[in-house]
């Protein structure tokens, strides 16, 4: 199996400096690597070149993306490189071939012009939102909502282009109340549960 982790910590001096995304984007390289999987990365920060990106997807059986969330979603930087890589997958016509639907068939569905089934698409997620904060009816700011919910933007580019959507992992409360090594315990249990 190939593996893709892309990484989209943006760096804030002196706040955010992203060491906790790059643990987990390397305890997941070396989970993989560990057993016998090909693992590539690409560091969204560091640049990138939107057709290299989609050649990635394109030779890859698992896309893993590790990000912090800010303001309830990935960086912005990642919203520009879903913008770059996947117009040139579509372009390219190798991630998908439009939205599904053609004039000839008005029954096909919005969003099955996919190319890439048979691949899988995680995130993997640093929260300062404690755990409790999701899928709680009581809690006040989601009111039962999960993190699946607000990670619909992300996945259903994702679901657009055929992957299968894994159940995301999330480091929850990483300000007041982080607990890492047993996050990363739970990590490697997450990837051998829902990724291989």
């Amino acid at each position: 199996m190939k593996i893709l982790i892309i990484n989209t910590h943006l760096t804030y001096p002196g706040w955010s400096e992203g060491k906790l995304n790059l643990t987990f984007t390397e305890a997941a390289k070396a989970f993989f690597v560990e057993r016998g999987h090909q693992v590539v990365e690409t560091f969204v920060e560091r640049g990138y070149t939107a057709d290299e990106e989609v050649q990635k997807h394109v030779l890859t059986d698992l896309v893993i993306l590790q990000t912090p969330v800010n303001w309830f979603g990935a960086p912005w930087i990642y919203k520009k490189y879903v913008d770059e890589v996947f117009n040139a997958g579509l372009a390219q016509q190798v991630l998908l071939e439009g939205d599904g639907r053609t004039s000839k068939d008005p029954s096909k569905q919005y969003g099955t012009g996919g190319k890439m089934q048979g691949r899988k698409f995680m995130i993997s997620a640093t929260w300062n939102a404690p755990r409790e904060t999701f899928d709680n009816p009581a809690s006040f700011l989601c009111g039962g909502k999960g993190t699946a919910d607000l990670f619909l933007p992300i996945t259903s580019n994702y679901k657009f282009c055929g992957y299968d959507i894994r159940p995301s992992f999330g480091v929850f409360d990483i300000f007041k109340c982080p607990d890492i090594p047993r996050a990363l315990e739970d990590y490697q249990r997450h990837l051998e549960k829902h990724c291989l």
